[in-house]
């Protein structure tokens, strides 16, 4: 495996991006992993090379660049603590334009990359950053092919870049894996996320994850949950064969 952390210029500035892909066999389908509220750190380092493995050029970036902020390291459970109010308000300071500008970027920077095939794209984005990957393959439709959101919050708004009308706007595969308790992502959210995939004829699969809560993915989580995170594996891994590696295979 390759393994590399570069600067890739954006409009604003640059984003700090991990990269990771197989040394030989290329060019590789591209996955963009846009990170959680918590920030860049080992874990979602892991989750890439995880990724990685399977045959893909993965590109995790720093999205609180704008900020000057790489990673925020542990983060008290107190939700009145100085650490998680900074992250709170490191979250509100970026929105879905702003990150469709650095999906932008990070596309261009696939363009000159020989191991990258990024004309085959997949994105995937846990917590806040779900709709950001769903929102993605509205905003790239020629080429984000599959996109998945993982317990991602603000799914159902009153704008019209909602993820829950992303699948009147793509032929991109969506998933949205919930978690069953989730404050950030209520059940009628996802029924109205279901729905609205229904009523748009959507190549969409809403999916809810029996007794987990937020956050069941991440193993340094205390809700972390096993048996549902490689589930959760399992259906991504398959989202992306079906929809980059079966177009790979077949150009």
């Amino acid at each position: 495996m390759i393994e590399q952390q570069i600067e890739i210029p954006t409009k604003d500035g640059h984003t700090t991006t991990f990269i990771t892909h197989p040394e030989r066999d290329g060019p590789h389908p591209v996955i963009i992993f846009y990170m959680d509220a918590p920030a860049i750190r080992e874990e979602l380092r892991d989750m890439a090379r995880r990724l990685g493995t399977s045959g893909y050029y993965v590109m995790l970036p720093n999205l609180y660049y704008r900020s000057g902020v790489m990673e925020l390291g542990p983060l008290p459970a107190d939700p009145e603590a100085p650490e998680r109010k900074r992250m709170f308000q490191l979250m509100a300071s970026i929105d879905i334009p702003l990150i469709m500008e650095d999906t932008r970027a990070l596309l261009a920077y696939a363009d000159g990359q020989a191991a990258a095939r990024n004309d085959i794209v997949g994105t995937v984005g846990y917590c806040m950053s779900g709709r950001y990957a769903i929102n993605a393959a509205t905003h790239f439709p020629q080429r984000v092919k599959a996109a998945a959101s993982i317990y991602g919050t603000h799914l159902a708004t009153d704008q019209p870049d909602s993820p829950h009308l992303a699948g009147r706007k793509t032929r991109a595969e969506l998933y949205f894996g919930c978690a069953e308790t989730d404050i950030y992502a209520p059940m009628e959210t996802i029924e109205k996320v279901r729905q609205s995939m229904k009523d748009d004829g959507a190549n969409a699969e809403v999916e809810i994850y029996p007794g987990t809560h937020h956050g069941f993915a991440f193993p340094k989580r205390p809700v972390y949950d096993k048996t549902a995170a490689e589930r959760h594996w399992e259906r991504l891994l398959a989202l992306y064969r079906r929809n980059l590696w079966s177009q790979a295979a077949g150009q």
